[in-house]
């Protein structure tokens, strides 16, 4: 059998699918899914026990543990469910993919959900054009969904063809006499096969064969099965590479799970009392043939799989917590970015009256402005940045944080249109709720600016130009200005006092203004002088531009805090 260099092209395309589906399909989560996904999972996993429940089912019907743990990792990767929601899920998965061994041992075929990929194509591709953003949210993730089965299906395709040339194993069948070692053996040669696969339900059914064919005895398979439940860990070890930490640490959890589960049980195996079960369910309880002869082996290694991993899950899920500290310890964060944001004052739903709900959406309010000050610093790195390692690093940054902007605002949004729909504001309670709906429209616009900000610094590097020292000089002064606006709009939004003068952000506001019009009158002098390059000098208009418009959204939010836009608005209550 020949592998070529198109072939191993072809494996790592094939991967690269895979890989953009995990990808769409978290990305249509998270568009899609807002509260109500999080609220129903968190029902369906609200307990570890319920957590296994839902794996099972889950890996049941798609027929992939593969799937359901990839799929686990996105919800996490999403925000959707914590790390131990997202164990259980994992535990449950290990059981349900033993359903195929018992189909190939009893009826000798494998449903393949991939089939179903181009009719899910069919369904999610239209729902893209539709109007309305939840339905293309939605058509984003079947379509996601259906990409990462196809991508699970290539490659299985793309990989040395084993499964049509079981000849290959021949060689195994002479390291089998060679006990405890011969064990350690061929639990790395399921465990290699399980990763060449991608599947442990294709090598599962593999093994199942290799048994029935008499080219490996019983025991050996036993072994090599137990290889298999270490190798379906890469899968999900793939899926959480792009995935932040969050994400990462879940998929760690499963391959714990799997390893230490392996770990103990190949010690009882070298001692065969597993086995022995295995025989006694086999041919007591199932009335089938001896699982060590050629006839009863399929049969006997689907009950040794579902055995053990039973087994398994029950020693281990009471250890679901320690194995969430070693994963989190294991996999260490690499800064803010990578950490998933969740609200940290309003994530447990509304408080008993509606003012102190409306005083934690000011306090994460707040948290917001802290973030958007954060970008600024980002910004100003990458603008003084010589290091083309650091620039793609930083740009990386600020597009993570613009996305969390974006997320703030929405989760930000629907929690005070909550306390708005419970019926029970005050007039001014109603007014302020208005206005704090302002200000966080106003601070995610700042997130978007700094992000157009980033985008414009990043075109310059790819034109391969770099802007005059006294341009960085004096967009760096404009930032001055912007970060001093910025501090006074964050000290106001975190202020208790409710007499606050809005002098100091109006005064900050007009300098911005004016030296926005010097840096224009320095550019329409550059122009008569014939100094103006149209690539590099352009982006630094847009850029200093852009600082202006930062400074009208943040004397947006002063105004806002400070009370003029609640007096307008008093005004025009009292008018209606």
């Amino acid at each position: 059998m020949e592998y070529g260099f198109f072939d191993i092209l072809r494996l790592l395309g094939a991967l690269g699918f895979f890989i953009y589906g995990m990808k769409i399909m978290s990305e249509g989560i998270q568009k899609a899914a807002g509260n109500s996904l999080r609220k129903i999972l968190s029902t369906m996993t609200k307990n570890r026990y319920l957590g296994v429940a839902t794996g099972f089912i889950v890996t049941c019907l798609v027929q992939s543990s593969s799937a359901s743990t990839v799929m686990a990792v996105s919800f996490v990767n999403a925000g959707l469910l914590s790390l131990v929601e997202s164990a259980g899920i994992m535990l449950g998965a290990n059981i349900g993919t033993t359903i195929t061994g018992w189909l190939v041992a009893v009826l000798g075929f494998k449903v393949k959900i991939a089939a179903l990929a181009l009719p899910l194509l069919a369904f999610g591709v239209p729902m893209l054009f539709n109007k309305r953003n939840k339905l293309q949210y939605i058509g984003e993730f079947i379509i996601g969904f259906a990409i990462l089965f196809w991508g699970l299906s290539e490659l299985k395709n793309a990989v040395p063809d084993i499964k049509s040339n079981p000849e290959i194993l021949n060689f195994l069948g002479a390291y089998a006499e060679s006990g405890f070692l011969s064990n350690l053996f061929f639990i790395l040669a399921g465990t290699i096969l399980t990763i060449l696969v991608q599947s442990s339900s294709a090598s599962m059914a593999l093994t199942q064969t290799l048994c029935f064919s008499g080219i490996i005895p019983f025991e050996v398979a036993a072994a090599m099965i137990l290889g298999e439940n270490i190798g379906t860990t890469i899968t999900a070890e793939l899926a959480s590479l792009p995935a932040n930490v969050h994400a990462k640490r879940s998929a760690r959890i499963h391959s714990m799970f799997n390893i230490v589960g392996v770990s103990w049980a190949v010690l009882l195996i070298s001692f065969t009392p597993i086995l022995e079960g295995v025989r006694f369910i086999a041919m007591e309880w199932l009335g089938s043939a001896d699982p060590y002869t050629a006839d009863g082996a399929p049969m006997g290694l689907a009950i040794f799989h579902t055995s053990f991993n039973f087994l398994n899950v029950a020693i281990m899920i009471g250890f679901v917590p320690l194995l969430v500290k070693l994963a989190t310890k294991s996999v260490t964060s690499k800064g803010e970015v990578d950490e998933e944001y969740r609200l940290e004052y309003i994530s447990t739903g509304l408080m008993n009256t509606a003012e102190l709900s409306i005083e934690q959406a000011q306090k994460e309010t707040a948290r917001f402005a802290q973030m958007t000050a954060k970008m600024s610093k980002q910004f100003r790195e990458l603008l003084t940045s010589e290091k083309p390692k650091k620039q793609k690093k930083l740009l990386k940054k600020i597009r993570a944080y613009e996305e969390i902007t974006d997320r703030m605002e929405v989760e930000i949004s629907e929690y005070l249109m909550s306390v708005s729909a419970s019926g029970t504001l005050s007039g001014s309670s109603a007014v302020k709720v208005t206005s704090l709906l302002s200000v966080v429209n106003d601070l995610e616009r700042v997130g978007d600016i700094f992000f157009q900000m980033s985008k414009d610094v990043e075109r310059n590097y790819e034109n391969e130009k770099t802007f005059k020292d006294k341009q960085i000089d004096n967009i760096l002064q404009m930032m001055d200005l912007v970060d001093e606006a910025m501090a006074i709009m964050t000290a106001n939004l975190e202020s208790t006092n409710s007499d606050i003068s809005l002098e100091p952000a109006m005064r900050v506001e007009s300098e911005i203004n004016e030296f926005r019009n010097q840096l224009r009158k320095g550019q329409s002098k550059d122009i008569e002088k014939d100094k103006y390059d149209p690539k590099r000098d352009s982006l630094y208009k847009d850029i200093f531009h852009l600082c202006e418009k930062l400074g009208d959204h943040i004397i947006n939010v002063s105004e806002a805090i400070t009370g003029e836009k609640e007096r307008e608005l008093k005004e025009e209550l009292e008018e209606a």
